[in-house]
């Protein structure tokens, strides 16, 4: 079940124009993704056309030992995928980037985001012969490159022909033996950015923080419905923007609320700025009187400092997280379940006692988790203690890659603002409103789909948008025992 929000992966590539250790600047840049997505990661190194990889579950410190590292090489690009699976099992075949050998080479392919029409486009590949080997929509996606590579002059051609059919959130890098391609879909959904290192590699990253951690300066976002070709043969570097301008920009506004790191900057915005804003808003919408404001750590930190300051309450480390368990910690047995909170996270009982605590966090989803914090508060002794949300209400389930299939377990969905304090033992409740949440990177506000709040979808909703949507699907055709044309060879057998 839903206990919170997660993203499904990020995506990195090096070029290089000359031979260099691209195994180990990528395995910096997946570290800095690694929030990103936990499930599993995986790096394709290209040596001259000869393409080394590997790829297993869990995450970027635990699956890369220097010996993996050093097994990959040197090449002159690569790519790598961080995965937090919101389709498709998260079994080792559906870690990322995939690898597929065509009649015209080698292709490897790293994806964030979700199709909205894949069950389609997988349906209609498997009906000419396709053997699939995830569950992911990633291998859709490299299906239809390779089926528009056949009849094309180039493979940038190929996966400008493919995005005619591609329908919903994906930001691409895509390595064939010679070239690094970026790509993003018209909406621009997921974020896209490159940036150059002093030696002269080109680095493509889902978020801008990972061009940080491998010392490469930012140069610019891919924009939405554009291609980026890094040429190795050539040396040269040309973009493709054919569709660029054929839809509505519509970036996840909830990359500036929590999945994002606080250091990246993404439409030209900083993500720290963007949750400081947040806060603002809500100390301007939901003000309380209290003596302390807390963030849960980490993503409601941002958040606190700006209530904190536009409210003049003072800013508290009231609550700490323990860093060294991640998203991945497993718990077996319910008692483990219900003591994960307590494990990850602890109240400083000298700080709180006895004061009234704004408690800042980027959403409530199901109300369990933070059902859990709130009582961790009061049992360290707050007088008060007033939830303040830097979002607004999910109220809706999300196609474009966060793993909300249903309004089933979102409690906003069934419960007030006042039932919902109730249930998690606050004070008092306030979620930012929808307004204020499309002004958090600036501007007018437009260019932002918001649609798992308010219910505006950029695109054609899915019929089957579960993460175990292609598992659960009933098998296409019948039975040969059942088919007339082959009944009588049947009984005569």
């Amino acid at each position: 079940m839903l206990n919170s929000i997660h993203e499904e992966c990020g995506v990195f590539g090096v070029y290089s124009p000359e031979s260099s250790p691209v195994a180990l600047t990528t395995y910096y840049g997946l570290f800095s993704l690694q929030h990103r997505g936990q499930e599993s990661c995986g790096i394709v190194v290209c040596d001259d056309g000869i393409f080394r990889s590997y790829k297993d579950v869990g995450i970027v410190n635990d699956v890369f030992k220097p010996e993996i590292i050093r097994s990959l090489g040197s090449g002159n690009m690569a790519v790598g995928h961080v995965r937090y699976g919101t389709t498709g099992s998260n079994d080792r075949s559906n870690a990322q980037p995939i690898v597929v050998n065509h009649v015209k080479g080698h292709l490897a392919v790293a994806h964030n985001g979700n199709l909205v029409n894949s069950m389609e486009l997988r349906s209609e590949q498997e009906l000419q012969g396709c053997i699939f080997h995830t569950t992911s929509d990633t291998e859709v996606i490299s299906y239809v490159i390779i089926k528009e590579r056949l009849t094309s002059r180039t493979i940038e051609e190929a996966v400008c022909r493919a995005m005619y059919r591609l329908d919903g959130a994906y930001s691409l890098v895509i390595m064939s033996p010679q070239k690094l391609i970026a790509a993003r879909d018209p909406h621009g959904f997921r974020p896209l950015c490159y940036g150059k290192t002093e030696d002269g590699r080109y680095i493509v990253a889902s978020e801008s923080c990972a061009l940080d951690a491998v010392g490469a300066r930012f140069v610019r976002d891919i924009e939405p419905g554009e291609i980026l070709v890094f040429d190795g043969k050539t040396k040269t570097i040309h973009s493709i923007t054919e569709h660029c301008g054929k839809a509505s920009s519509a970036m996840c506004v909830f990359e500036y609320i929590y999945f994002a790191r606080p250091d990246s900057v993404m439409e030209g915005c900083s993500v720290h700025e963007a949750r400081e804003r947040a806060g603002k808003f809500l100390a301007q919408q939901h003000p309380v009187e209290a003596d302390m404001v807390v963030g849960v750590p980490d993503s409601g930190l941002d958040a606190a400092v700006g209530y904190a300051k536009e409210s003049g309450i003072p800013y508290g480390i009231g609550m700490i997280k323990n860093k060294y368990i991640g998203r991945t910690f497993i718990s077996p047995g319910q008692q483990a379940r219900e003591n994960l909170v307590r494990i990850k996270l602890n109240a400083i009982a000298e700080v709180v006692r006895g004061k009234r605590i704004v408690l800042i966090d980027d959403s409530i989803v199901r109300g369990t988790t933070m059902k859990k914090i709130v009582t961790l508060l009061r049992e360290a002794g707050a007088k008060e203690v007033h939830v303040r949300i830097s979002s607004p209400p999910f109220l809706n389930p999300c196609y474009y890659g966060t793993d909300i299939d249903s309004r089933e377990h979102l409690i906003a969905c069934h419960h007030t603002t006042e039932e919902i304090a109730q249930i998690i033992g606050a004070d008092s409740v306030g979620y930012l409103d929808i307004e204020h949440a499309r002004l958090l990177a600036g501007g007018d506000g437009s260019g932002f789909c918001c649609a798992c709040f308010d219910g505006v979808y950029p695109t054609e909703i899915p019929q089957s948008a579960g993460k175990d949507r292609f598992e659960q699907r009933p098998i296409v055709g019948r039975p040969i025992s059942e088919n007339p044309k082959f009944q009588n060879q049947t009984k005569k057998a």
